[in-house]
């Protein structure tokens, strides 16, 4: 047990939020609980987590989260551990949601120079329909930065998605290599910008990064065969190509090869996303949880044959971008806490008094 990696969940706690200030004990280590030395309440080792509240083994729920992020049906967790569908299910949605959260907290909540991204879109068949996905890759780390699930494929899928890269960037050069989609140029000249110092009064105005290059990789196929590719760059960004290639690793020509390779590891992993299956996703929010899942264990669990640390051994994606240090287990990736929200401190009128000042400025300034 350790208290420096737990997060006090008490609403009304003022020390909720920040981790490592010493309000976080151990309260029994028989039992797996913790104590907050500020609103004096207790709290399981599992709150905060996927496996919270729940009943059944902890081993029996990783492995079957194992399973379902490395492309095992439903009915098959279903007829080998003999569970119900409806469970699995419920543990595929709450693993979602948890993954999403750490994804969050690790990947969008962090400052990267990014270099190179990729970003592309694929299409996913539902038992009534059909939704779009889009997802960004860091080409130099493999890391997954995000995906979007929607309806459409149009402009609002492609600002969300580029959005997201915004999130987790640097401001500084940047290599976006997409598809001949006409919506990705404009989101990302949108999205990639930062306030311009203002002198007096008013809106800050938004200026572009420097050094951003945006191309776009058009496949040209005839009779279901492709027969040549055609690359564009916007006006003016052709200067900085080839120094983005050669930092990034990207290879010597524009291309989307790591992005498709991905998408053919999602697809994989998933089952709801196999062109032909028989286990499509009913709804579109189980295939943004399920992308979730996917992306996450990607990520933080998965050693790539193309990334190697400085002793010459595998590593993840979140490794080699340094936002971890070893490779997770999915038990661990499950049992991980993710920080709540600052408390806020209540808006009265008037003066406030001596006992809030204090608290405002030892937890939430």
């Amino acid at each position: 047990m350790d208290p420096t990696q737990v997060f006090c969940p008490n609403e009304a706690c003022p020390a909720r939020g920040p981790g490592g200030k010493g309000n976080i004990k151990v309260h029994s280590r028989k039992e797996a609980r913790y104590r907050c030395t500020v609103c004096e309440k207790t709290f399981s080792a599992r709150r905060g987590t996927m496996v919270s509240w729940k009943k059944t083994p902890v081993d029996m729920i990783v492995l079957v989260v194992t399973l379902l992020a490395h492309g095992c049906p439903v009915r098959a967790l279903v007829a080998a551990f003999g569970l119900k569908a409806e469970t699995v299910r419920t543990w595929a949605a709450e693993a979602g949601v948890h993954c999403e959260q750490v994804h969050r907290h690790l990947v969008l909540g962090a400052c990267l120079s990014l270099l190179h991204v990729q970003a592309d879109e694929m299409r996913v068949r539902l038992q009534k329909g059909m939704v779009w996905m889009a997802m960004a890759l860091m080409v130099s780390t493999r890391l997954w930065l995000g995906g979007v699930v929607s309806a459409h494929r149009d402009k609002g899928l492609i600002r969300q998605l580029a959005d997201r890269v915004r999130a987790c960037a640097r401001p500084g050069a940047l290599l976006v290599a997409v598809d001949g989609l006409a919506a990705y140029v404009n989101a990302f000249r949108c999205a990639l910008r930062s306030k311009a110092p203002r002198k007096g009064p008013g809106r800050p105005r938004l200026a572009p990064w420097e050094q951003v290059v945006i191309g776009q990789v058009v496949k040209q196929d005839e009779r279901g065969r492709m027969v040549g590719v055609v690359r564009r760059l916007v006006p003016g960004a052709a200067a900085a190509l080839d120094a983005l290639l050669a930092s990034s690793g990207g290879g010597q020509t524009l291309h989307t090869a790591s992005i498709e390779r991905l998408h053919a590891t999602f697809r994989s992993r998933l089952a709801s996303l196999v062109r032909r299956t028989r286990y499509g996703a009913r709804r579109q929010r189980m295939v943004t949880l399920g992308m979730d899942l996917v992306g996450t264990v990607d990520n933080v669990c998965t050693p790539h044959d193309t990334l190697t640390n400085a002793q010459g051994h595998r590593c993840t994606p979140a490794m080699a971008a340094g936002l971890t240090h070893h490779v997770w287990t999915v038990a661990e990736l499950l049992h991980v806490h993710v920080p709540p929200p600052r408390w806020q401190p209540p808006k009265k009128r008037g003066r406030r008094s001596k006992e809030l000042q204090k608290l405002i400025e030892q937890w939430a300034s």
